[in-house]
This record gives C-alpha cells, sequence and structure tokens, in this order.
C-alpha cells in the first residue's frame, strides 16, 4: 500500500535561505506517517495498546522546497523484522516531479502495560506483511 498526503510549503516552514528547513522535512515525513496509518487500519488497536517510537531515521535531501510548493509525501511499508518496522518515504514536488527528500524510518512496536520494545503481534505482523508483498 502506497499513501500520499500533500503538504504546502507555507512561510514557517523556511530558514533564512527562503528554502525549507531540512528539520520540517521530519515533520512532512511524520505527517506522512499518520496519514498511512489511517488508512491502514480500520480500528484503533494499534494506538491504544501500543507505542510506536521512532528509532533511527536516514534521510537524503535532494533538491529544495520553496514557499507555495506543494510537496506529495509518499509512505509504504518496506521491511519487517521481529520487533521494528521500516518505512519507505518520498518527497515529491508535485509542480516540478522532482524528489525533494526521501528517508527510511525505522520504530519498534513499545507495550505501555511492559513498557518495552516487544515482537509485533501476530495479526498486526500479518497484515504488515501482507502490505509488503502486495507492492512487490
Amino acid at each position: 500500500m502506497l499513501s500520499t498526503v500533500q503538504i504546502k510549503v507555507r512561510g514557517y516552514h523556511l530558514d533564512l535561505f527562503q528554502h525549507v528547513n531540512n528539520a520540517r522535512y521530519l515533520e512532512f515525513l511524520e505527517e506522512g506517517r499518520w496519514d498511512f496509518f489511517e488508512q491502514m487500519s480500520e480500528s484503533t488497536e494499534w494506538m491504544e495498546n501500543y507505542v510506536w517510537p521512532v528509532v533511527n531515521i536516514n534521510i537524503n535531501f535532494k533538491a529544495e522546497a520553496r514557499f507555495g510548493d506543494v510537496l506529495d509525501v509518499q509512505t509504504r511499508y518496506a521491511q519487517l523484522s521481529q520487533r521494528s518496522i521500516t518505512m519507505k518515504q518520498s518527497i515529491i514536488n508535485q509542480q516540478t516531479g522532482k524528489l525533494v527528500a526521501d528517508a527510511d524510518v525505522t520504530y519498534v512496536c513499545f507495550c505501555k502495560q511492559a513498557k518495552s520494545a516487544i515482537a509485533l503481534p501476530d495479526n498486526l505482523r500479518q497484515s504488515i506483511q501482507s502490505a509488503i508483498e502486495s507492492q512487490a
């Protein structure tokens, strides 16, 4: 499954050089992940019982984005392991079609009650695995 959310670059996203500040891309990526999860899951069980802390982000900046640009943040599952999920995300300038940034974002399944990272629940694991396989 591929999710796409649009973000319009506003003045408060800009730095002194009048392009999007690099820290803002992390917020854009997070917005993309939230949209992805809302589309992926019919229930809120994944959010009520678990916390999903980000443990690693690898981001590549490819082109600058400027005031008024409309960016498509594309998000999909990339990799599944025992306790973690990695998402592949791309930020594309809608007007030019240029890749602005891409990132691999890894997070773990953290149980609120146990207060520790745990293996992904079977039903969630199966759902994610199916989504990854359908992308291939």
